[in-house]
């Protein structure tokens, strides 16, 4: 059998991905649909190949790291897909964060033909990815995930088996839920201290030391000061993950109120054209209806 890892999907978080494993000495096969992406893997001693399937036919472990579900199904499972390039004795990592319960399938698929999967999704966002910090959150049989840990090691900090398949996903979903809620939050607060007169600084310096601090506010608040919107993860992206939680729930017959109101801000920033902006980039549509800006 090959020795090789497959990676693909080198985007915002699959490229520093891929070259932490590339950095600790990993052997990869590549793919992405935009040949630019390869670029730096492939200057980095990856071998490129041309489909999924073909990544894995060369590769005994391959990583899906693509942004939707339906992208997700379409490179495990599609045509090319692979699962036609994959065999006994194969683990499959899907380090996307997708629907749970079309992962659960996929695998399904995958076990008929004897290959392993992992829904291993990931959070830290795109600088923790380059330092190879990580928090990294699975689902699956334990031993698939012993065979997993040096991977794991080189790309993140800590590893989590959470239980079985869909169970690194659902619990995903939930860390998700808390931080995109929070940024909302985070992103009236400061347009409240702001209309109010309070210097952005001094609400930053003031809440980071008192209860109302959270991660989101303690890493998001100084990037609006610097008026700095580039993209850590996308308001697509949250828009994305929100739609994945509030459809969970409602298969799992759970109601969900901030999630769904929270989306929709998300969804006016993506209406406004700041979709590929920071997920903080909500805050340019508080903004504007309060007639204020912040830092």
């Amino acid at each position: 059998m090959a020795t090789a890892v497959g990676f693909i999907g080198l985007g915002n978080m699959g490229r520093p991905m891929a070259l932490r494993l590339a950095g600790a000495g990993f052997t990869l096969v590549v793919h992405d649909i935009d040949a630019a992406k390869v670029e730096p893997l492939q200057a980095r001693g990856a071998a490129v190949a041309d489909s999924p399937r073909a990544v894995a036919a060369a590769s005994a472990l391959i990583i899906c790291r693509v942004e939707t579900t339906a992208q997700a199904a379409e490179v495990i499972g599609g045509g090319q897909g692979i699962g036609d390039g994959a065999g006994p004795g194969h683990i499959v990592l899907c380090m996307s964060t997708i629907d749970p319960v079309v992962a659960r399938r996929l695998a399904e698929g995958l076990a008929t033909r004897g290959i392993s999967m992992l829904d291993a999704p990931v959070s830290g966002g795109t600088e923790r990815a380059a330092s190879g910090e990580l928090s990294i959150i699975a689902g699956g049989a334990a031993d698939t995930f012993a065979a997993c840990r040096d991977l794991f090691g080189a790309m993140g900090k800590t590893a989590f088996h959470v239980g079985g398949l869909g169970q690194g996903l659902a619990m995903k979903l939930v860390n998700n839920m808390l931080v995109q809620v929070n940024t909302v939050a985070v992103a009236e607060a400061l347009v409240l201290g702001a209309k109010a007169g309070l210097d952005p600084r001094m609400i930053y310096d003031v809440v980071r030391a008192s209860t109302g601090t959270s991660f989101a506010f303690e890493s998001r608040v100084p990037r609006v000061l610097a008026r700095d919107f580039s993209p850590g993860g996308t308001v697509d992206i949250s828009f994305k993950d929100q739609e994945l939680e509030t459809a969970f729930a409602k298969q799992l017959g759970v109601p969900l109120f901030l999630a769904n109101v929270s989306q929709q801000v998300y969804q006016m920033a993506r209406a406004a054209g700041l979709g590929k902006e920071d997920g903080m980039a909500i805050l340019k549509v508080l903004e504007a209806l309060a007639g204020v800006k912040v830092g």
